[in-house]
């Protein structure tokens, strides 16, 4: 991994942990819908893929009602589920590790972008980063692989080879992962986050990590 020089990196469960703002904000939608959950640790499976996906697959919605899901999700998150987020140990010392050695860091994120730097700026993080990419919020850009290539646009690198081969996603999830492969990027999974050592090793990460220490030990010497 050394010779990477652009690094994109996920938000949620990779920068910050958001797990009270996002099950609260979901335990918000599903009481729009009649559904009663009194655990806030069964909704943490909703931390990375998109909405849509999550209130289909966990819950059997169909596609209109997961956009409505999504709709009454952002009532709670706009306005108070943004905040209720933390950072985690040891990324700050990770990006400015990665900062001082010349790399160049971007986020891409299937948050929406307005949260994302909405997040970035009340952690004081966005300094470190060249360009911050997220999904749309009419759901056009959602998928991490257009999200990744959307990034690479902004930021830009384009799609040559030669920059593919000098960039990698990090993140926490198989759909970080997948979405790398899609577009033909190396891969870090991070096992401090919410994805398994198996799950990233099924969706073939090219290497697994588990602090943030040890992230940054992959691109630099510290």
């Amino acid at each position: 991994m050394r010779e990477k020089r652009y690094l994109l990196f996920d938000l949620d469960g990779t920068l910050t942990d958001p797990k009270e703002g996002i099950t609260k904000s979901v335990r918000h939608a599903l009481e729009h819908f009649g559904i009663h959950v009194k655990e806030l640790e069964q909704l943490t499976p909703f931390i990375g893929p998109p909405l849509t996906d999550s209130f289909e697959s966990f819950y059997g919605f169909t596609h209109e009602q997961a956009l409505e899901g999504v709709r009454v999700y952002r009532e709670y998150f706009s306005v108070q589920g943004w905040r209720e987020n933390r950072e985690y140990a040891g990324i700050r010392e990770m990006l400015e590790a990665l900062k001082r050695a010349g790399l160049s860091l971007f986020v891409a994120t299937s948050k929406p972008e307005v949260y994302a730097k909405r997040i970035l700026d009340y952690f004081s993080m966005t300094e470190y980063f060249d360009f911050v990419g997220g999904a749309d919020l009419e759901g056009k850009r959602v998928r991490k692989a257009d999200v990744i290539r959307y990034t690479l646009a902004g930021a830009g690198l384009g799609e040559d080879g030669g920059i593919l081969k000098q960039a990698v996603m990090v993140g926490d999830r198989e759909h970080d992962i997948l979405g790398a492969k899609a577009v033909g990027l190396a891969s870090v999974g991070v096992l401090y986050g919410y994805g398994s050592r198996g799950e990233l090793e099924a969706a073939g990460a090219d290497a697994i990590v588990e602090t943030p220490r040890e992230l940054a030990q992959l691109f630099v010497e510290l």
